[in-house]
């Protein structure tokens, strides 16, 4: 009910203020406005922008904090299907790789790490795009890079203005904007182990209508081998987007609906360290009926209104649906064992000896989220102000039967099925309101001071039965949490071509469904003070950052098990500090007919806790998981006025703790391996609409245990050519 008033209240004051501020002289208002068509032109570029939460590449090296935008142009060169690999071109953003096509990401920004993707905020053209970003902020669905126009990565104190999780970042993937006139385009790819990637769209305008249709089509067999099995390692992805839009002279309209499907055969079983030294490609034979399959449907209709020319009022409502069942088998245990000397377990693994009550699970949940917000975005002299409030609420449905194998002479043979009780059958979800005021005030010409207050209020509850039937009373948990979190952020342009920036804001990141009463949310304070150098194709930008945590956690899957070996609810460390600092470097040369574009990035990182805790038993000074010391990239072009085009892609990332303080302990199977990575991608336009391109990844073949989670040793994809067309009409 209190949510309910608060958002009447504030909806009933913005159309007041509204009112308040809105000519009562019809000459006066006439004045104000220009033509009907231009101003339908306005409005229909205001309803493309709201996509987006930074802008231009430009915009983001002026903003009041850290940012980046991956824009069309990169998207266009590299041809990229995996968001890990465009993201690794970012400063500040961790990848943990899993399956090597980037399916399902483990992305951290700064001191939120990647397990998951569950620290950071994720929206699609601004709108929540997490399964449950409240209660299970695991990022088990991820939209396809593939169908992405830009990719845009926010830091600091400006990322208060979203949420929830508001410690390290936000991404926010940008689809295909509404076309300004009918046209399409057609990207299509063909490569090694039956890769086949295809993206296409049309759209167009008529007035102020405009329509899109997206589609995207992958699959591949997969580029590892199971052990006496024909079945591939591969997947097959379907993804489509339907976009409707209307401007007015004043108002707007978008809707939007997205539906999507996967099937992939893959499986958390990695490796023992032996086997994958010799064959990292391999998979046990244990692994061969593990199947993903699952599908995504989400609605947003977004409404922006100018009421004046310093006015406007949006609302945006959303809904997402996904359905998933990952039939897999948990090995783990034996792999620990194999890796600990143990011949039988390794014996187990590799099909040579029988083993009785294998078990395999129907990890089966049904997500569903929903919203409403509604926001007002003002100018009055120097100040610019945004208000806004949103209304959530999100549920997870987990019923996860177990069916029982035994393994006899290397195969698998069908003994029964266990139903579902206790963790395996179990309610979660959360409720949520969320407020935000930011104010951008222009001090000076050269001074911009950035003001913003968000508060997070959210409730979560589980219920979990003991029948199959949920005929039973539950046992149950829930917990609360509200949190104001300030922030104010700074530019300083001096010297004609250079800028200081500062930061700090608190950071939050919600409890989960399996939170209970008597557990805190994780908070942290977090600061960045860097410089930035402008000189026509020149752009230099160092940036420290430092977040200090009072209580940090981990949150706990079967994919991304905690420090202490929990696979649900959090894992709670406590005081810990990550600081660090971040460099990136731009730069274009021409000579001749040719132009040769530099980008250079380099993130350090220090995230080690703070001060002992003996009820957890982490020590002051034991690493954090996750987060690699150094990473680093280069992209460098060399294009040529002929259409022939050359691009390569070089990334570094450090080794990893597996878990809290594996730098304690002398122990190899705690920490991932360093990868270096070239990428070659080499285009050709046969005509003005039309390219060719060949594209190879991981040219080097370098192939190393990029991840130990879940469940043993993990590479990353192997070297693999492509090659496409690229056609507009």
């Amino acid at each position: 009910m209190f949510r309910k008033l608060l958002l009447s209240a504030l909806a009933l004051s913005m159309t007041s203020t509204l009112a308040a501020q809105t000519p009562t002289n019809p000459s006066e208002a006439e004045e104000r406005q220009p033509e009907s068509g231009q101003e339908t032109e306005k409005v229909l570029r205001t309803l493309l922008d709201r996509l987006r939460i930074i802008g231009s590449s430009e915009d983001a090296r002026r903003l009041a904090g850290t940012s980046a935008v991956i824009d069309p142009e990169q998207m266009e060169v590299e041809a990229r299907t995996d968001i890990n690999q465009l993201l690794k071109t970012v400063p500040g953003v961790y990848i943990r790789e899993e399956d090597g096509e980037g399916l399902r990401p483990n992305i951290g920004i700064r001191a939120a790490a990647g397990g998951r993707s569950s620290k950071v905020t994720l929206l699609e053209d601004g709108v929540l795009i997490a399964p449950a970003p409240y209660s299970n902020p695991a990022a088990y669905y991820f939209p396809q890079a593939f169908q992405m126009h830009a990719v845009e990565v926010l830091k600091g104190a400006p990322l208060l203005r979203y949420g929830p999780q508001t410690t390290g970042g936000v991404i926010n993937l940008v689809t295909t904007p509404i076309p300004a006139g009918t046209s399409g385009r057609v990207l299509t790819m063909l490569g090694e182990d039956s890769r086949h990637n295809t993206h296409a769209w049309v759209g167009g305008r008529e007035g102020g209508f405009g329509w899109l249709v997206d589609t995207v089509y992958r699959s591949s067999d997969g580029f590892k081998d199971i052990d006496r099995s024909n079945r591939d390692t591969g997947f097959d992805i379907q993804s489509y987007i339907l976009k409707l839009g209307w401007a007015g002279d004043r108002q707007s309209l978008l809707a939007k609906a997205q539906y999507s499907e996967e099937t992939s055969n893959e499986t958390y079983a990695g490796l023992a360290d032996v086997d994958f030294e010799r064959d990292p490609n391999r998979r046990y034979g244990l692994s061969e009926i593990d199947q993903m399959t699952n599908d995504h449907q989400g609605f947003s209709l977004a409404w922006d209104f100018d009421l004046t020319d310093r006015i406007a009022l949006s609302a945006l409502a959303y809904h997402n649906e996904f359905a998933r069942d990952w039939f897999k088998g948990s090995f783990g245990s034996l792999i620990d064992a194999a890796n600990a000397g143990d011949a039988e377990a390794l014996a187990v693994l590799r099909g040579e000896l029988d083993r009785a009550d294998l078990g395999y699970k129907h990890n089966n949940r049904e997500y569903e989220s929903y919203g409403l917000e509604l926001a007002l975005d003002a100018s009055f002299g120097d100040h610019r102000m945004q208000l806004g409030v949103r209304d959530h609420s999100d549920r997870m449905d987990r019923f996860q039967p177990v069916e029982v194998y035994d393994q006899v002479d290397g195969s698998l043979v069908f003994r029964d099925v266990i139903a579902p009780t206790g963790s395996d059958n179990r309610l979660e979800g959360a409720d949520a309101l969320a407020f935000w005021a930011v104010d951008q005030w222009q001090i000076t010409p050269d001074v911009k001071l950035g003001l913003a207050l968000r508060y997070e209020d959210a409730e979560t509850f589980r219920r979990q039965f003991s029948t199959p039937e949920r005929t039973d009373d539950p046992s149950r948990r829930s917990s609360s949490a509200s949190e104001w979190l300030p922030g104010a952020s700074m530019t300083w342009d001096f010297a004609d071509r250079f800028q200081l920036l500062a930061g700090v804001h608190r950071g939050f990141a919600p409890l989960g469904g399996g939170a209970t009463e008597q557990d805190e949310p994780e908070t942290s304070v977090n600061y960045e003070l860097g410089l930035r150098h402008f000189n026509d194709e020149l752009f230099v930008e160092l940036v420290g950052f430092l977040s200090d945590f009072e209580n940090q956690a981990e949150v706990c899957s079967n994919a991304s098990p905690c420090s202490n070996g929990a696979t649900s609810g959090t894992f709670v460390t406590g005081e810990a500090v990550v600081k660090g600092f971040e460099f990136q470097l731009g730069n274009e040369w021409r000579a001749g007919g040719l132009t040769i574009p530099l980008s250079l990035n380099y993130t350090y990182s220090d995230a080690t806790i703070s001060e002992d805790n003996p009820v957890t038993g982490v020590f002051d000074g034991d690493e954090l998981a996750d987060i690699p010391e150094n990473i680093f990239s280069l992209r460098l072009g060399l294009e040529h006025a002929s259409g022939w085009d050359n691009h390569f892609v070089a990334k570094y990332m450090d080794e990893t703790c597996v878990q809290v303080g594996c730098n304690r302990v002398d122990d190899p199977f705690d920490r991932t391996e360093s990868l270096f990575v070239v990428d070659w991608i080499s285009r050709y336009a046969i005509t003005d609409d039309v390219t060719a391109f060949v594209k190879v990844d991981n040219l080097l073949d370098e192939q190393v245990i990029i991840s130990r989670l879940p469940d043993g040793a993990r590479p990353n994809r192997p070297r693999t050519g492509m090659v496409g067309m690229d056609i507009r009409f």
